[in-house]
């Protein structure tokens, strides 16, 4: 089994961003922030947007929120734009929950990590991953990134969940490139690379595309690396791959969270983000700078 078919037709397209919820200055969800910012990243060349993720301030948001910026973003893109609603938390129960909430509110597709804090077996793992898919009528995106849950969807669990018929993606910041692989050469799940040094790579093996963080910053930018490939230009991928290098070290790898650096940048831009709620605090002037000469640099090498 291949997954060509898979990656020539992704589930959700190819180009996703992991949408930073934007707040007011108060600290209120602001919803026509959210439609605003969601607009200009459609223009700008993301087919996807994934709500309510980590970059979307997920444990610091209510359920109903949650369903109002997924009703609010459904309204401002329309069907130019794939919405696949982040609903995982730590709890079973609250997931599927979630899960429904935002079948009801209008996304497309639901985000689901691995439970994180308790750090279940892989057998409780995959069960509940099998219980969010049978509850909700949505396709499911499976989230493995161990780093933030402290449990990782090992291979063999992968292959078993992807005979269910709803689980159909798999954003993978697991950096197990050789496990990814394995699961990409017996199945047809569309990998999505949610660590951004790692599109390109990814999408040269099978991947579907990327959910990224740095894609609120860069939109064009990081969906031109697809386009090269897609269009046999691989020598020209890698160079546009290598170009965004610096902006994604510093708002992914420089010890912050990739909300607090991403939101730091689109406020100094003048777009919709605001602040973040606590515990995270906002990015400093110092960072903020780097950010800026980071992003000016690389739209001056790409300006298209």
């Amino acid at each position: 089994m291949t997954t060509a078919a898979t990656a020539s037709a992704p589930p959700f397209g190819r180009a996703l961003c992991a949408m930073v919820t934007p707040f007011t200055a108060s600290g209120a969800l602001d919803l026509d922030g959210a439609r605003r910012l969601a607009g200009r990243l459609v223009a700008e060349g993301c087919d996807g947007l994934v709500l309510n993720g980590t970059t979307g301030e997920s444990p610091t948001t209510t359920d109903a929120e949650k369903s109002a910026l997924v009703r609010a973003v459904r309204e401002a893109v329309g069907d130019r734009a794939s919405i696949v609603a982040g609903v995982g938390t730590a709890d079973t129960r609250h997931t599927v929950e979630l899960a429904l909430e935002a079948e009801k509110a209008g996304a497309d597709g639901v985000l689901v990590v691995t439970p994180y804090y308790s750090r279940p077996p892989q057998d409780a793992v995959e069960e509940h991953f099998r219980t969010v898919a049978d509850a909700c009528g949505l396709p499911v995106m499976l989230y493995d990134i161990p780093g933030r849950t402290g449990t990782r969807i090992e291979p063999e669990t992968m292959l078993r969940l992807a005979g269910h018929p709803r689980i159909v993606a798999v954003k993978d910041c697991s950096y197990d490139f050789l496990g990814t692989q394995k699961v990409l050469a017996r199945t047809e799940l569309a990998y999505y690379a949610g660590c951004e040094e790692h599109i390109l790579a990814l999408y040269a093996v099978g991947g579907a595309g990327y959910v990224s963080t740095v894609a609120n910053l860069v939109p064009r930018q990081l969906r031109s690396v697809l386009d090269a490939f897609e269009a046999g230009d691989t020598a020209r991928a890698a160079r546009l791959q290598q170009r965004a290098t610096e902006l994604i070290e510093l708002t992914m790898a420089a010890g912050l969270p990739g909300t607090v650096t991403a939101k730091g940048l689109l406020n100094g831009l003048g777009l919709p983000a605001g602040p973040v709620r606590a515990p995270l605090r906002p990015a400093g002037r110092e960072t903020v700078d780097g950010l800026r000469a980071a992003y000016e640099r690389l739209v001056a090498e790409l300006p298209f």
